[in-house]
């Protein structure tokens, strides 16, 4: 079908829907690069008019990427909840963004909603609101998950610690987590992004982890971020695996690029599920995604990488994850050329995964190629604290030195919570109170805390 639009005396043709929803796409590289974005600030005004008039039935009349050819199209559309989606059936996209932003559409509304939107739902409607509508909202959606620790509850803000190393030295792992653990971080998960992509490298590290939760009774998860195959050999062979992580995408062949498709998540998560480790939930998967790895694969089907992105949730939904996060600046500077785009990718991929129901966190990060600096992330940071965001990366200094990017340290973590009055989980709070790590009131404290400092010995030398 073709959309049209006349906007200052001029009509503009959009030749079908994933046109229409590239041409309204808030400006980015990435579009650029593949010939998808709107070739003038007016072409994308008249997309993003025409697109808001369009009935949100339309996304589930006209797929983007034909039902026969694509297994996360036939997710999204058989799992679609016509019951939930049915109080905003008749409405546009327009209508859709009002109502979002109306003061009696609260979390409990949005909650209902969750699976009633499908991720081309979501994507269009961002891509007609401002970076403020797009934080208001996601403030408003709730998105609580458990394993050992509970996410995403109001007033609270999680890290993730972050320990690489690009020899996965366990005494350079062991320093930097307990580093993470003295700055009160931690509690979305501890992963490791492994050199060595084996189940042996996996075990090694990940009963790493496990002796020091075990010995101190931290309320912790941990994850290996190592292939989902590895991680199944890993299991089988009995390692202690908390989370199941996999990097994924919104197509088919895009997860394909990457060695997995939904029958092994599938199995992946079945694995995890069968060692019952979790204390207080059985959200047992952790999943990363960002914008352009659809692009970067060739496997985009000439859809907007933000579109693309969105439909990287319905993947991670139908899964029932403890964490998701966009990493959002991490494919370089072709993706997202700046600080204004990383900044705005952002909140689109918070908004559009928690209006899902998705349990979203955000690596705000970039290369070290993009134009782009710390400011900007500093920027960005506030800026999730405000819209809700349920956890962000703990790297030491910011700095991955195996991955070689710019991403966030713990001294940020602790920036956004004490500015904010945000507070870690609630499980891993009362953990961090009673090692004397930090004040009731949430502030670090000021005195020794032997009791871990002493742990760094004793690893280092068990390490040696």
């Amino acid at each position: 079908m073709i959309y049209t639009q006349t906007l200052g005396g001029r009509t503009y043709q959009f030749q079908d829907l994933k046109t229409l929803m590239a041409r309204a796409t808030p400006e980015r590289s990435g579009d650029q690069l593949a010939g998808l974005a709107a070739e003038s600030a007016e072409e994308r005004v008249a997309a993003q008019l025409c697109l808001a008039d369009l009935p949100l039935t339309t996304f589930l009349e006209e797929p983007l990427i034909p039902y026969e050819e694509d297994e996360v199209t036939r997710l999204i559309l058989d799992t679609h909840d016509r019951a939930a989606f049915a109080p905003i059936s008749s409405f546009t996209v327009g209508a859709f963004r009002e109502w979002l932003l109306s003061y009696t559409t609260d979390s409990e509304v949005l909650t209902a909603l969750a699976p009633g939107i499908t991720p081309e739902m979501a994507a269009a409607v961002s891509k007609i609101m401002r970076n403020q509508d797009l934080i208001a909202v996601s403030r408003k959606c709730r998105v609580v998950t458990r394993f050992r620790t509970t996410i995403g509850l109001p007033g609270r803000f999680s890290s993730r610690i972050q320990p690489n190393h690009p020899a996965d030295d366990p005494r350079g792992i062991a320093a930097s987590i307990l580093d993470g653990l003295l700055h009160g971080c931690g509690d979305a998960v501890i992963g490791i992004n492994p050199a060595t992509d084996s189940p042996q490298a996996v075990m090694a590290l990940l009963e790493l982890i496990d002796g020091l939760r075990q010995r101190y009774a931290i309320p912790i998860q941990s994850s290996l971020l190592a292939h989902v195959t590895t991680q199944i050999a890993a299991i089988e062979r009995g390692a202690p695996v908390d989370l199941v992580f996999q990097s994924i995408a919104g197509t088919e062949a895009a997860n394909r690029s990457f060695g997995v498709n939904l029958a092994l998540l599938r199995e992946a998560r079945a694995a995890a599920l069968s060692l019952r480790r979790g204390t207080i939930g059985d959200n047992v998967m952790y999943f990363e995604t960002g914008q352009g790895s659809a692009l970067s694969a060739n496997a985009h089907h000439d859809v907007d990488q933000q579109t693309c992105e969105a439909r990287a949730y319905a993947v991670a939904r139908h899964f029932e994850p403890l964490l998701v996060n966009t990493v959002v600046g991490f494919i370089g500077p072709e993706y997202l050329y700046d600080g204004k785009q990383i900044t705005r990718a952002a909140l689109e991929d918070l908004f559009c995964g928690r209006l899902m129901g998705v349990p979203m966190g955000c690596d705000a990060c970039y290369t070290n190629h993009a134009e782009a600096d710390q400011n900007d992330i500093d920027n960005l940071l506030v800026l999730l604290g405000v819209a809700g965001c349920a956890y962000i990366m703990g790297v030491p200094g910011a700095d991955d030195v195996m991955l070689n990017y710019q991403s966030t340290s713990y001294h940020d973590v602790r920036f956004v919570q004490t500015t904010l009055g945000l507070r870690p989980a609630p499980e891993f709070e009362s953990w961090l109170i009673d090692m004397g790590i930090i004040e009731p009131d949430g502030r670090l404290a000021s005195r020794e805390q032997p009791r871990l400092l002493q742990a760094v010995a004793q690893l280092a030398a068990g390490c040696a």
